[in-house]
C-alpha cells in the first residue's frame, strides 16, 4: 500500500516551507514518476518509524536559489534533518531516524514511492521521495512477534548516559564533595539511551515537573537493535 496523495502533498508542502532555502520552493507531485536531471546517488536519506513507517529521501542541488543557510559550518544533512523533523509531524506518532547521505536510486525507482518535484519557478532543483513501509508478514516474522508478545510485560533497565571517563584508583580515592569530574562528552551533545546496556536511541536531558527526563531525538534502527 502506497502513501496517499493528500498526505504526500501535506508532507511536501511542510518540508518546502521549512527548508532554509533563499526562496521557498514549490512542491509538485510527479504523475509520471520522473526524477529529471537531479542526482539521487547522494541524497539525504532517513526513516520515520511509527504506527506507519516511511522511507524518505531528499535530493537537492546546492547552488543558486538552493544555497542552504549556514554555509560550510553546517552540513546539508543537518539542515535538511530539521526540516524533515518538522514535516514528519504530519505522519502521525513516531520518531524520525538519523539522516545520512546515501544512494537513493532504488527508492526513487520503486513504483511505490511518491515523487515530488521541488521547483524554483519552473526548474526542478530538488526531489522528495517518500515510500510507506509495508510489513512482509512472513511466518518467521509472525513467529518472532508471537514470542515477543509473551514478554511484553517484562521490565527492563533503561539507562540514560551523559558521558564517561576513566580514573586511576588514586584519583577515585581523592574524590571529595565539591570535586568536578570531566566527562568525555561536550556540552549539548546527545545523551545515550541504553536498554539493558545496549544503545537504542539518543536524546536530550530535560526537566519535567522538577524531575529529570529525557527527550528522545533519534532512534537507532530497529533491525540493528534486534541484531
Amino acid at each position: 500500500m502506497t502513501i496517499t496523495a493528500d498526505l504526500t502533498d501535506i508532507f511536501a508542502r511542510t518540508l518546502a516551507e521549512k527548508l532554509p532555502t533563499t526562496k521557498m520552493l514549490t512542491p509538485v507531485r510527479s504523475a509520471e514518476h520522473r526524477i529529471g536531471d537531479i542526482d539521487v546517488t547522494a541524497a539525504i536519506v532517513t526513516t520515520f518509524v511509527g504506527r506507519e513507517s516511511y522511507d524518505i529521501a531528499v535530493a537537492l542541488q546546492r547552488n543558486g536559489t538552493l544555497e542552504l543557510a549556514g554555509g560550510a559550518a553546517v552540513s546539508t544533512e543537518d539542515l535538511v534533518h530539521n526540516a524533515l523533523t518538522d514535516a514528519s509531524s504530519v505522519l502521525g506518532d513516531g520518531v524520525l531516524g538519523r539522516t545520512v547521505v546515501d544512494n537513493a536510486a532504488g527508492l526513487f525507482a520503486d513504483a511505490a514511492t511518491a515523487i515530488v518535484h521541488l521547483l524554483d519557478d519552473a526548474a526542478i532543483v530538488g526531489l522528495l521521495g517518500i515510500r510507506r513501509r509495508v510489513s512482509a508478514g512472513s511466518p518467521r516474522d509472525t513467529e518472532a512477534q508471537s514470542k515477543l508478545g509473551r514478554i511484553n510485560n517484562v521490565e527492563m533497565a533503561l539507562t540514560v548516559e551523559i558521558g564517561r571517563t576513566r580514573m586511576s584508583v588514586r584519583d577515585v580515592l581523592n574524590l571529595e564533595p565539591g570535586a568536578v569530574v570531566e566527562l568525555d562528552r561536550s556540552a549539548g551533545a546527545p545523551a545515550d539511551i541504553l536498554l539493558n546496556g545496549r544503545l537504542i536511541a539518543y536524546g536530550e536531558v530535560v526537566v519535567v515537573d522538577q524531575d529529570y527526563a529525557v527527550r528522545v531525538t533519534q532512534i537507532i534502527d530497529a533491525q540493528d537493535v534486534i541484531a
